[in-house]
């Protein structure tokens, strides 16, 4: 039995196949057999292995008596081969004569089933050297040597990274394997992607397999045969498709057939890259006038999400592309060409796998073409005399202003450029040098590349007030203010006509000389004020001063006068008619340019590097000290200084990369104080919840400590189906008068409106109130047919009962407040499956919140929903908000509901998917409560028991009693006669109250 078995596949390779014969033959290790198999050449390809197995017995001639494909002719080697180790090689490609002992000299090191060498390329045909070089440097990168499972996933599995390396004549196996592996494979024709097939059968029934990339004698030509760049017809792609198509089936049947396994994700993984790879010969090979008929033959095979998913790829990555590069007119064109033929898909959004990877990648190729859109500002810039330079390295809001032009700054080879700025790295520049000169950068290319009457710098976080009302400085000399939006425009003059009608009266603008006696820690000179500074140099403040005294004499009294007053402006913001601004800058550039020359920055840390950056700000104030000293005659005006402590946009939710299981979108809204018991909520909807889907996990919150917020993340990590996001929500709220018109109450309740708004790429949405326990599986719930309702909701036994209070006001309250046709029809909100998509075609953001600012209403966002939704309803089942019994009142209070809805309501408490601890009584404050045994069986298993424990002995403590900011209590209507009498002497959740409610039930059970 020899040693080695090379495979060799041959199909009219016959001017090839002598040389790859010969390489064979003249191995140094000559423990060999290999097996050519011919599949049916028409060409000489058969006579060349006749004449070569004549000479030499160690080649064995195969021949198919029909044309039967790559793969069955691979399967008719391995059913031939007899060796312990075997290996594909193809008919077009040679091996090193050292390249069988590298491989078993490798193999004897180390047994293993599969041992992945690497390999030699060669450019054929006129491939680039640069692409020959990518091409051999890709399959000879390291991978990591696995056992087991991990043979096949670490190859396949997207959720570890996938590397794309499935090429089977790049491994020596054990023959026995092979023969197992090939055996359990398809006997169907197939081609294209067969090698993915292949190495995903003979991976997963692996033991063991190492990397050797070092090994590298399998000389690959590439460029020979038919190659990746050669023109294809639309109709030869629509028959690529079918090929693939017929390769993700066979692994589709082999992971089914093979269930132990485990390979879902693997063939998953297989089908989405390889379907990627295909989409990319669309891309290169297949003309331009044929590209929308090869994406309809796409459709026809694999359906219109998967195509668009590809198509709005190259969207993507062609935007990008125009982006980054500095000459994007080739880009833009094929952005465009793509997005022509997008046109073509029709189809509505689903829940599946591939309508998510679609939609994901067509929001972000969405972000993009918005950017591309937005450069047209810049053209608007130019047209501008007066212009206010922002200097930003980061994606932050603007105002609305063609004064106000941003500049980027910080850019490097690949930096994304921002469309809607200018780029500080274009015409003559000094870009290269931002990480010492800061916003210099931007000053020094305005005044090399701009013409304008006025020149203005602040920055993405700082601007001048232009308004004529005074407004309350830090202890730093700043307006603090949060955000940059309309309002901040409105409050500080930053409008065009505001802006130029006050810089055209004057020569310069500053932001105020501040007293260092009275602000910044009142160091009390600018002198001072550098030496307090922990990172920056004593001596190079000196260095500076001297190179000014030497390069121009006449300003020593100004820097002196300087060094040793009180004054000083800061931020290096300024605005200065042009003639002005260029002597500025001819004036300083060639100062720090001097102390560059002298400066050794090696040891510097970061913010020490910045020094020529600080020093500007202090040759400014010497500079127009100077000028004011010899009566320049210049008007000069001071404005005030705004800090923005949150220019950046608002937080967006982005789409999940998930793309292996379908989406259950689920969210939350907490506070701080309440992250305990939304951990326990989630928590019982995990361990319930249906593997085969993945939650998406959305936290609405302003407070939440990031501790907190981590400690949730690395608990919920034990959840591969799920991902926890935490959003700050506190900008969308701004503006509104939101408050609650109960202490129970808290303002997280409206956060639920914001839902179709922050989650805008997906359709429906699950709420759920942090106060429960879930004991179902949510993604039934969630997967409930609206039946284009505009929710899904259960009735509010609470408020139902209390319609029948007998003299109760529940009932006008419901009809004349709500206006409510049929009040009985009030739906409790603790629990919502939410068609955002109707909510957003009917309601706006400012209408619900605007609805819920209505100090009418008793129960806030609840009666809102009830209010406008009325008649767009899905009643679910009780069981998926099943209340507890808070204060007996289902004893005292449910009993008056309406007959049906009673029974109903009690049959949900013997199977309760949701328990819902609505009211002032909750496990962690009475752990006797109703079903507080169920919570507590979910706490204890989070990390933050020990908090729940602390709140029950808080509660309990008879002289702390604790008041929870949750839902009401409604045992009783709001206006009985009794409460009125009971509450002052006996306070709800007091033990008086307890001790009356118990001597009450005695009496009814005698009675």
């Amino acid at each position: 039995m020899p040693k080695i078995s090379i495979i060799i596949a041959a199909y009219n390779v016959g001017d090839y196949l002598e040389q790859c014969l010969d390489s064979v033959l003249t191995q140094t290790y000559a423990d060999f057999e290999a097996i050519v198999v011919d599949d049916a050449s028409t060409d000489n390809t058969a006579d060349i292995i006749q004449q070569t197995a004549a000479n030499d017995s160690r080649i064995t001639l195969v021949q198919h008596s029909q044309n039967l494909g790559l793969h069955l002719t691979r399967k008719t080697g391995v059913e031939k081969a007899s060796g312990e180790y075997a290996f594909f090689l193809d008919g077009d490609d040679d091996l090193a004569p050292n390249a069988c002992e590298q491989f078993v000299n490798a193999m004897e090191q180390h047994p293993v089933d599969i041992l992945h060498f690497g390999i030699t390329v060669i450019g054929e045909n006129g491939i680039h050297d640069d692409e020959r070089k990518a091409f051999e440097s890709f399959n000879n990168a390291p991978t990591p040597d696995s056992m087991g499972k991990d043979i096949v996933r670490d190859i396949f599995d997207e959720s570890r990274g996938q590397r794309v390396d499935w090429r089977v004549t790049q491994r020596l196996f054990r023959t026995d394997l092979l023969k197992k592996s090939f055996a359990s494979m398809s006997s169907s024709r197939l081609e294209r992607a067969e090698d993915g097939y292949e190495c995903l059968v003979i991976s997963s029934l692996a033991s063991s397999y190492r990397s050797r990339k070092d090994c590298r004698g399998y000389q690959y030509h590439y460029g020979r045969g038919v190659t990746g760049t050669n023109q294809i017809s639309a109709q030869k792609y629509g028959l690529f498709c079918e090929q693939f198509k017929a390769c993700f089936d066979a692994a589709q049947i082999y992971s089914y057939s093979h269930s132990e396994l485990d390979l879902q994700d693997c063939v998953d993984g297989y089908r989405w890259k390889a379907t990627e790879l295909l989409a990319n010969d669309l891309n290169v090979r297949v003309a331009d006038d044929e590209k929308k008929t090869a994406v309809q033959s796409m459709i026809a095979v694999f359906g219109q999400n998967i195509t668009a998913c590809e198509v709005w790829r190259f969207i993507r990555d062609n935007a990008w592309n125009a982006l980054t590069s500095k000459d994007n007119a080739e880009y833009m064109s094929r952005v465009n060409a793509w997005h022509d033929i997008s046109n073509i898909f029709d189809f509505t959004q689903s829940n599946s796998v591939e309508d998510n990877r679609y939609q994901n990648v067509r929001h972000r190729a969405e972000e993009l073409l918005s950017d591309l859109a937005s450069e047209q500002n810049v053209d608007n810039y130019n047209n501008q005399r007066v212009r206010l330079f922002v200097t930003t390295h980061k994606n932050v809001n603007r105002f609305e202003s063609d004064i106000m032009q941003p500049v980027q700054v910080g850019l490097h080879e690949g930096s994304y450029r921002f469309p809607w700025a200018f780029h500080d790295d274009e015409g003559e520049n000094i870009s290269d040098r931002n990480p010492r000169y800061c916003e210099l950068t931007t000053q020094y290319w305005a005044w090399k590349n701009v013409d304008a009457d006025y020149y203005g710098f602040c920055h993405y976080r700082r601007y001048f007030d232009f308004s004529d009302t005074p407004h309350k400085e830090n202890p730093y000399g700043e307006i603090m203010d949060d955000y940059i939006d309309a309002r901040a425009a409105k409050e500080y003059g930053l409008d065009d006509k505001n802006i130029e009608q006050i810089v055209r009266q004057y020569d310069v603008i500053t932001t105020p000389f501040g007293d260092l006696t009275k602000i910044i820690d009142k160091h009390g000179t600018p002198r001072a004020l550098w030496e307090a500074a922990p990172l920056l140099h004593d001596d190079d403040l000196l260095r500076c001063y001297r190179i000014l005294c030497k390069m121009y004499p006449d300003y020593k009294e100004d820097a002196d006068a300087f060094f040793k007053g009180n004054k000083a402006c800061f931020c290096n913001m300024f605005i200065m008619k042009k003639e002005i601004f260029f002597d500025y800058c001819s004036w300083m550039f060639p100062i720090l340019e001097e102390f560059d020359k002298n400066t050794n920055y090696s040891a510097y840390s970061k913010e020490a590097l910045r020094t020529p950056g600080h020093l500007s700000e202090r040759l400014l104030n010497i500079y127009l000290m100077h000028h004011k000293r010899i009566c320049s005659n210049w008007k000069f005006k001071e404005l005030q200084c705004v800090h923005f402590t949150n220019p950046e946009p608002a937080e967006e939710l982005k789409p999940l990369d998930v793309f292996d299981k379908p989406i259950v979108p689920v969210v939350f809204a907490a506070d701080d104080n309440y992250a305990p018991q939304l951990t326990t909520t989630v928590y019982s909807a995990m361990k319930n919840a249906d593997p085969t889907y993945f939650y998406d996990v959305v936290v609405l919150q302003r407070n939440i400590a990031w501790d907190k917020q981590e400690r949730l993340r690395d608990f919920f990590k034990q959840f591969p189906n799920m991902s926890l996001r935490f959003t700050n929500v506190e900008r969308e709220l701004s503006g509104y008068d939101l408050s609650t018109n109960n202490a129970h109450i808290s303002i997280e309740t409206y956060y639920r409106f914001l839902i179709q708004k922050l989650l805008p790429f997906y359709d429906k949405v699950l709420y759920l109130d942090s106060d429960i326990v879930i004991n179902g599986d949510i993604s039934k719930l969630y997967n409930t047919d609206l039946q284009g309702k505009l929710l899904g909701a259960i009735r509010d036994i609470d408020f139902l009962a209390n319609l029948n209070v007998k003299h109760g006001k529940r009932m006008g309250y419901a009809k004349n407040v709500l206006k409510m046709k049929n009040p009985y029809d009030y739906f409790q909100a603790g629990v919502l499956v939410l068609n955002t998509k109707a909510m957003r075609e009917r309601y706006t953001i400012k209408q619900w919140l605007t609805y819920a600012s209505n100090p009418a209403f008793i129960y806030n966002d609840q009666d809102v929903l009830n209010a406008h939704c009325e008649g767009e309803v899905l009643y679910l089942p009780w069981e998926w908000n099943v209340v507890h019994d808070c204060g007996g009142r289902v004893g005292n209070l449910f009993v008056q509901a309406p007959n049906d809805i009673y029974d109903a309501y009690m049959k949900s408490r013997n199977n309760p998917q949701i328990i819902h601890y609505a009211g002032f009584q909750k496990p962690w404050t009475d752990p006797d409560c109703d079903f507080a045994s169920i919570y507590w069986r979910y706490a204890r298993e989070t990390p933050f028991y020990e908090r729940l424990l602390k709140r029950v002995v808080k509660a309990t403590a008879p002289s702390k009693p604790v008041v929870e900011s949750v839902k009401p209590p409604r045992a009783i209507g709001e206006d009985n006669a009794i409460r009125r009498i009971i509450d002052p002497i006996m306070p709800i959740g007091s033990r008086r109250r307890e001790l009356f409610k118990a001597v009450g039930r005695i009496a009814r059970s005698r009675h």
